[in-house]
């Protein structure tokens, strides 16, 4: 199944879903495209007072799809550079969004997948999510602002070890951290974080968007500048050998065997 952003209307929250089920919700440029006119819609709709962003089923979102990465490599750079340019603007898209943006998180949060929940405003997440900033697992580096959001939001230390290590985060440690909200029931968190949706969306709507701006407009060119880095480093990886190996041991189900050589 093509991956989709589902789109449901609940009174004044707007409820989006990426879908892709058979791939735990892997995400695709298709996506990145409607999840950026779906905000934007949804910003300048005054009938929208909220939004939710979810996954369709078990999962919030995996990430990126390795095999259209492995793919990727055998053609310009360019491309992977526009895809990830792509997915950039969806994540700037969210933040610049005056109306809340709740991530309702069930499942995997990966990658990518994660990003889009550092982009979102609050985090309701069920008990048994996991949270992986796993491209290191693979030979690549961050993208979709997760590396500025990290470094911003938790100490340096916390930061390096999700990025470096690729390694799951249970909800509750980042609940801890600051950067989980709520903590619900396995199969609750896109009902509660609906209720939630809903007080704010009973709000007055322009105080909610002053809010979002003081919190929020500081960061823009930051954020697109950390991006921009993000997208050079990334695409510099993806055709580095370690993440040849990478991506073809996690396909294959084996350990990598990365080379050592950090200097190309």
């Amino acid at each position: 199944m093509t991956a989709r952003l589902l789109e449901e209307r609940r009174g004044a929250v707007q409820v989006l879903r990426i879908s892709n089920p058979g791939a735990r919700n892997a995400l695709h440029p298709d996506v990145y495209s409607a999840g950026i006119d779906a905000f934007e819609r949804a910003a300048g709709d005054a009938q929208v007072r909220a939004v939710v962003l979810a996954g369709d089923g078990a999962h919030f979102c995996a990430g990126g799809n390795l095999n259209r990465l492995r793919e990727n490599r055998a053609k310009d750079p360019a491309v992977q550079a526009a895809s990830i340019d792509l997915l950039h603007r969806w994540v700037r898209t969210i933040r610049g969004c005056p109306k809340p943006v709740i991530a309702a998180v069930e499942g995997a949060a990966a990658g990518a997948g994660f990003s889009l929940v550092l982009a979102c405003d609050l985090v309701v997440a069920a008990s048994d999510a996991r949270f992986a900033m796993s491209y290191v697992r693979i030979g690549l580096t961050p993208d979709g602002g997760s590396s500025w959001f990290l470094g911003r939001r938790v100490p340096h230390p916390l930061a390096y070890e999700w990025l470096a290590t690729g390694e799951p985060i249970p909800a509750a440690r980042l609940h801890a951290a600051g950067l989980v909200n709520e903590i619900v029931e396995p199969g609750c968190a896109l009902e509660a974080a609906a209720r939630r949706a809903e007080r704010l969306a009973r709000g007055p709507a322009f105080a909610l968007a002053g809010i979002k701006s003081l919190l929020c407009d500081d960061e823009r060119d930051a954020l697109e500048r950390r991006q921009q880095r993000e997208r050079d480093t990334f695409v510099a990886a993806l055709f580095h050998d370690d993440a040849a190996e990478g991506i073809a041991a996690f396909l294959e189900k084996r350990t990598p065997r990365f080379s050592g050589d950090a200097s190309r």
